[in-house]
């Protein structure tokens, strides 16, 4: 395996909104994991305090939309690769799908 790397993927205990979530993460983005985290947790903060929405499913929700309207408004006609961002998306998802179904297996 001449040129190749390998990536170990550790898991990672994360705090969303007050929730504990374990997801698995490639040791080489763990801080861009945990950056990611903070802002997110900061935006849930935000639409929680507002008041007008109370489901933590909800304000998850509402935070996911209103960073990716942010990061699209921003990025595009700047050589946004709208593939790449749809890729990194559905992994994300794939993350956060299989960390609350462990979470969902714990209770």
């Amino acid at each position: 395996m001449s040129g190749a790397t390998k990536t170990t993927t550790k898991t990672l205990d994360i705090r969303l909104l007050d929730r504990e979530l374990r997801v698995a993460c490639p040791e080489e983005e763990r801080g861009e994991l945990l950056d990611a985290v903070a802002y997110l947790d900061k935006r849930m903060r935000e639409i929680r305090d507002a008041g007008k929405i109370a489901s933590v499913e909800r304000i998850a929700l509402m935070a996911a939309l209103n960073i990716t309207h942010e990061l699209l408004s921003m990025k595009i006609g700047r050589g946004f690769d709208l593939a790449d961002f749809k890729r990194r998306m559905d992994s994300m998802q794939a993350a956060i799908d299989k960390a609350l179904a462990e979470q969902d297996s714990l209770f």
